[in-house]
């Protein structure tokens, strides 16, 4: 049996999770509201709230899973990708710890980690995935579609030329003024309206790899034109262009990914990074698993953020491994 302290801090979130082996005994998330005021993340700003948060996070993690530092067995940290400064804060403070403590270090990719979630026990009864099965992948940095043979064997099939999914609805999300973070609006407000009522051009992309700048493109252009015989027409048909663009990019991402799981024939699929809360997905994702007869993993909401739990569960299996980090090792951006 193994204890282990996780921390993730790659972006604007602090957090601060306990497992014991692959079971989740605490998972507490800071969130940074400063940077709602500047419509995106400030790095400077995200790594000074890093500063002020990660110790009274960490401290709450541990009380709330009755654990004391001195019966921990493993720490591990994020090491990237991520923003630099932010990595910085966790990954240092993780070093000190264990160095402190005199335990082992474990380092986690944030990307994987994201996928493993699905692997973290919340009851005794929690069912994980079986090897091999499909990942979509989606988050505001990254679209991927990854065979999983194992827990680090990921197998990438195809992925974004360019800009990521989630990015292209903050920008859609920015265009229209709808404040920040941009997916959660557009996913609520898209509730509303008709996904029918507007199209937009997604691009012809071989294989299963994915180019969503087009689609902003597409967007911002359709709006230029609508605004110029009509000032008012966002406000007018906020709710349709919302639901249009999110079933834009959505269908896009689910037409790819039903194709690549019924070429390498798997039986159970999943999504998962932070683009997996946006509700059409989840609904897609479902449908296509009552349609192909799958084996559907979709994460609860406290996983699809950045979340400690995360980088928790994908330590416990670099443990199993005997994978440890060297006190050396810096953070990684890309």
């Amino acid at each position: 049996m193994s204890l282990i302290l996780a921390i993730e801090s790659s972006c604007d979130d602090t957090s601060a999770a306990v497992l014991r082996d692959d079971r989740m005994l605490s998972n507490v998330i800071a969130s940074q509201k400063v940077h709602e005021q500047f419509g995106g993340v400030v790095p400077e700003l995200a790594s000074r709230a890093h500063q002020q948060n990660i110790l009274p996070v960490v401290d709450t993690a541990l009380r709330n899973a009755g654990v004391d530092k001195s019966q921990l067995d493993a720490i591990a940290f994020t090491r990237g990708p991520g923003l630099l400064g932010s990595l910085l804060v966790g990954v240092s403070f993780a070093k000190s710890m264990a160095q402190g403590l005199g335990i082992p270090l474990i380092e986690v990719n944030h990307l994987q980690a994201h996928v493993l979630s699905h692997f973290i026990k919340t009851t005794d009864d929690s069912v994980v995935p079986q090897f091999p099965f499909m990942c979509l992948l989606v988050s505001g940095g990254h679209t991927q579609i990854l065979l999983l043979h194992d827990h680090f064997d990921m197998e990438t099939l195809g992925q974004t030329i360019d800009d990521a999914a989630g990015e292209a609805i903050d920008k859609a999300a920015k265009i229209m003024d709808l404040g920040y973070p941009g997916g959660p609006i557009i996913d609520r407000l898209a509730k509303e309206g008709n996904p029918d009522a507007f199209q937009f051009a997604t691009p012809n992309i071989a294989g299963y790899d994915y180019s969503f700048s087009g689609i902003k493109t597409s967007f911002l252009y359709f709006l230029r034109d609508k605004l110029e015989s009509d000032p008012d027409f966002i406000e007018k048909n906020k709710a349709d262009l919302c639901a249009s663009i999110q079933k834009c990019i959505m269908s896009f991402l689910l037409k790819k990914f039903e194709k690549a799981a019924i070429k390498n024939r798997v039986r159970q699929v999943a999504i998962a990074g932070g683009v997996s809360a946006n509700s059409y997905l989840r609904d897609g994702i479902m449908q296509l698993g009552k349609k192909h007869g799958w084996k559907v993993f979709v994460p609860t909401m406290q996983f699809c953020t950045d979340n400690a739990a995360m980088v928790g569960i994908a330590a416990y299996f670099k443990l199993l491994r005997k994978e440890f980090a060297d006190i050396s090792m810096p953070p990684y951006t890309r």
